[in-house]
């Protein structure tokens, strides 16, 4: 096992060293000049959007809906425990965060791009089913001599469902919390595949996985049901937890707040060490960023293809609020109360535990493993709903790879639910080196086919916001 996460680490690191992380800031740089700041100078329209039906649009869930199926997907451990391994003594330090709102900032150009193509180029057959993503506007838009390139986005868009993201590190991070508050130290185990497990964890990796089926089952209409409920709820009682959180501990925000700063750019580091601190600050942030908010890897797109609306660029405009909300708000959050209450430089704990032992020292009004729980649950919630999320990405891949086959969908789905059983059985940092890759591997077909059709999101654009005004 140790030279297979060596072999990983080794892929991880070549795939998200410096080229692709240029090559991903550099698009949504683009395309921020080429839309003249959209994401800033629209962002109240696009929120305005996210509430207005509009009437006459073809597609199976509202706006509102597909935004949420996409939260649902993006809003996840990456928020909790994606953050909190990035931050880590170990790891990218609290300057990791600052390049999590950097890749943010520019990944709502990017988002925004895929939200537009996603309706321009979508796929709705003779019984008003849709299907759409980067592999449609990748076939329909650069044309059918680029289908390879497309079905190349579907694969690796199905593995990241079933091996990466949507199960793998969901169900681990949902174990893990659950583990640290009801068996923190492995009372009560039992022995699977030759090592000792929490029953704690065998329980949660059961009661998720029956839980799951029954959701996906339905297909997207009732994962849009039960995101529009979740997302929203869950999301508003994990802010109010860390706005209390920096409020009780006010005097250490701005000393936090430089560290931020000073950690992204290696200022802390002592002689010949700055520069390798930065690179790893910026590898680890923009790595963790793209992870959580998901801009840049095509997966957004395949939920806003099912919005019911006419208007590419509205679609883009509400798919780009989803990358402010998940890390200009929720990944801020964690971050903040992790670099407040020193959590970070822990380095006995990774992951879950690193965020816990934030809630737990930064709200200490709270008895017992009061904060904990809270956290547990949030997290619990934040997970199952992007186990929800991608597992409609993965499916919609396998759809478009056959020929829309049946069949073919519910082998995958099959698949998908047993991938989530036995999640809680990887390593944590096995499971998110495995994601890292296979993140990389899905984004780059993607920004090759936003860069290729840019041309056509910046004049649809114009023409819209022509017409508006007229």
């Amino acid at each position: 096992m140790e030279k297979v996460t060596e072999i990983l680490n080794s892929i991880n690191d070549f795939i998200w060293g410096i080229p692709l992380i240029v090559l991903i800031l550099a698009t949504g740089l683009f395309l921020t000049i080429r839309l003249r700041g959209l994401q800033i100078t629209k962002l109240g329209k696009a929120f305005k959007y996210i509430f207005e039906k509009e009437k006459d649009g073809e597609g199976e869930i509202s706006s509102f809906g597909a935004l949420c199926t996409a939260l649902s997907a993006t809003i996840g451990t990456g928020n909790i425990v994606g953050v909190a391994t990035a931050i880590g003594i170990l790891s990218g330090g609290p300057g990791a965060l600052f390049w999590m709102w950097i890749a943010a900032l520019l990944g709502m150009a990017t988002k925004y791009a895929e939200g537009f193509l996603a309706i321009k180029y979508r796929h709705i057959n003779e019984k008003g089913h849709v299907l759409g993503g980067p592999f449609y506007y990748i076939e329909k838009g650069m044309g059918a001599n680029w289908k390879w390139l497309a079905r190349l986005f579907a694969f690796f868009g199905a593995c990241v469902g079933l091996l990466g993201i949507g199960t793998f590190a969901q169900v681990n991070g949902i174990s893990n919390s659950v583990k640290g508050i009801f068996d923190p130290k492995m009372k009560h185990v039992v022995t699977l595949f030759g090592k000792d497990y929490s029953v704690a964890v065998v329980i949660t990796a059961c009661i998720v996985t029956i839980i799951a089926a029954a959701v996906v089952i339905g297909g997207i209409k009732r994962i849009a049901a039960v995101s529009e409920f979740v997302v929203p709820f869950m999301a508003g009682i994990y802010i109010l937890l860390v706005i209390i959180l920096v409020i009780i501990n006010i005097d250490k925000l701005p000393e936090a707040i430089r560290e931020i700063i000073e950690g992204a750019f290696g200022a802390r580091a002592i002689g010949g060490g700055a520069a390798a601190s930065f690179a790893i600050a910026l590898q680890r942030g923009v790595a963790r960023g793209i992870f959580s908010n998901e801009a840049g890897l095509g997966s957004a797109p395949i939920a806003a293809a099912a919005a019911k609306t006419k208007e590419p660029v509205r679609q883009g405009l509400v798919s780009m609020t989803g990358t402010f909300i998940d890390t200009v708000v929720v990944c801020t959050m964690t971050g903040l109360a992790i670099v407040i209450t020193g959590a970070w430089k822990n380095a006995n704990l990774e992951g879950v535990n690193v965020t816990i032992k934030a809630f737990k020292d930064g709200l200490p009004f709270l008895p017992g493993n009061a904060a904990g729980i809270l956290l547990m649950v949030c997290l619990v919630f934040f997970a199952f709903t992007t186990i929800l999320g991608w597992n409609y990405y993965g499916e919609r891949c396998v759809e478009y790879l056959t020929n829309e086959s049946k069949a073919a969908v519910i082998v995958y789905r099959v698949l998908y639910i047993l991938a989530v059983f036995i999640g809680p059985y990887m390593t944590v940092k096995l499971v998110w080196t495995i994601a890292d890759i296979l993140n990389g591997f899905m984004a780059i077909p993607n920004i090759i086919a936003i860069l290729a059709l840019s041309p056509i999101i910046v004049k649809g654009t114009k023409e819209y916001f022509n017409r508006v005004k007229k």
